[in-house]
């Protein structure tokens, strides 16, 4: 997608990142210390006596909480077919008493709460995505067992889905009301070959891409993440063709086998920087029609990462290069008479790199609602749908979903919705949300 390289080659902050060092060189083991003005506004929120009301509506909704992670894990949402969830969600919005309540042509589900300023003017995002890993058919029943819930896709992202109904339905409790309106969004696309497509919609061609001042992805399984780097990724699928022909009577013909497994060996040989930390891995391969036939067409599926867009493009262009040079080694060793090996090199994933800079004031502002509630914020790097305006240059964040789990993307995935901790992160993540669209 020609979308996700837009402005990749912007400033310098966007093109060193790595986990745990931002560009300014502020952030260290002990997490990011926002600035003091940062400190005392979240402060100044936090006792506001509505604040303290919407705090009051997040714990008597905690088991609602619980029920609406059960109910939306249980509809499936596998790759490309979220629209039966996205249904139950869109209803859930407008129950909460969000306006606007749409599913847009992407299939995202979307909902404005409206502030106090002038009609049309920027505002705040929150998102959570709606889709799975897992595929179609894939059991997903809840099992719980005390304070843990058992089942595929109940962290990732359903408990951020479930957080952010509880932050809305708080948020319409206490009859808050932001200067800036804030757009809630379920969205799609999210997990593996979706690519970001639901967010690069609503940046490229949504009603309200024009509008957007700052991003907050609720999809960070730790009590105390903030996620402000995006891992760029690229992911190719590699179709290798040849003749094919008898194992016996054709042997010595040129074999596209043989040139895929050369270019994954040549491909292993590239070297890589450990910061900014960049990776490559061939991840799926398939192809031939018998044990007794020389395959005429065998295909891999490549994954490239980055937190450097700069990296990662000279990655892309190094692989390809590599890939036409096992092409070339499989077509000298033996006969093209009956034909010569090609390869067909499909784009099938593109998420672009970037960052939102440590001192700016949307990480600064959210370290300091974490602090509110006791939590030093630990920054870190990672893929998630706020790599998308990260890269355009708009603030863009990923914060917790309010339940700690394990085994995330397998089938035993689980999460644990222990009352204490879950509020202590939906406190600090409704401080955020506040302090970003101009609550004072």
């Amino acid at each position: 997608m020609k979308h996700g390289l837009l402005k990749m080659m912007v400033a310098g902050s966007l093109m060193s990142l790595s986990v745990g060092l931002s560009a300014q060189g502020q952030v260290g083991p002990q997490g990011v210390t926002p600035a003091p003005a940062d400190t005392r506004l979240l402060a100044t929120i936090k006792d506001r006596p509505a604040v303290k009301s919407a705090f009051a509506a997040l714990e008597s909704e905690h088991d609602d909480w619980v029920a609406n992670i059960i109910t939306l894990t249980e509809i499936p949402a596998p790759p490309f077919k979220e629209a039966v969830r996205a249904k139950a969600y869109a209803d859930m919005f407008r129950a909460a008493g969000l306006a606007d309540v749409e599913i847009d042509q992407e299939g995202n589900v979307l909902g404005l709460m409206r502030g106090t300023g002038k009609p049309g003017g920027k505002l705040v995002v929150v998102s959570a995505h709606l889709d799975t890993v897992f595929p179609e058919g894939t059991d997903v029943k809840v099992r719980r067992e005390g304070t843990k819930l058992h089942a595929p896709g109940i962290g990732d992202d359903v408990s951020g889905l479930a957080t952010q109904l509880s932050l809305i339905k708080a948020l319409v409790a206490a009859k808050i009301r932001t200067p800036m309106d804030i757009l809630f969004v379920g969205d799609v696309g999210e997990e593996g070959l979706g690519d970001l497509r639901g967010v690069k919609h609503l940046f490229f061609k949504g009603k309200y891409k024009d509008r957007i001042a700052s991003f907050f992805s609720i999809d960070d399984g730790s009590t105390d993440g903030l996620i402000n780097g995006g891992v760029g990724s690229k992911r190719y699928k590699l179709t290798f063709k040849g003749p094919g022909g008898h194992s016996f009577g054709a042997f010595g013909l040129v074999n596209p086998m043989t040139a895929m497994s050369q270019s994954i060996v040549n491909i292993y040989k590239i070297p890589v920087p450990a910061n900014p930390r960049t990776t490559y891995s061939a991840s799926v391969v398939g192809g031939g029609s018998s044990v007794n036939a020389i395959p005429n067409e065998v295909w891999l599926q490549l994954d490239m990462r980055s937190a450097s867009a700069a990296e990662l493009a000279k990655l892309e262009k190094e692989v390809l290069a590599q890939v036409d040079a096992g092409v070339a080694s499989e077509n000298a060793a033996r006969s093209t008479r009956d034909g010569a090996i090609s390869v067909v090199k499909e784009l099938i994933g593109d998420r672009p790199a970037g960052t939102t800079a440590t001192d700016s004031p949307l990480v600064s502002q959210t370290a300091a609602a974490y602090a509110t509630q006791g939590v030093k914020a630990r920054l870190s790097v990672s893929s998630t749908d706020a790599n998308v305006p990260m890269n355009l240059g708009i603030p863009g964040i990923t914060i917790p979903r309010a339940a700690t789990g394990g085994r995330g993307h397998s089938v035993d995935e689980w999460i644990d919705v222990s009352p204490a901790p879950s509020l202590n992160v939906k406190r600090m993540d409704l401080l955020a949300i506040l302090a970003a669209a101009g609550y004072r």
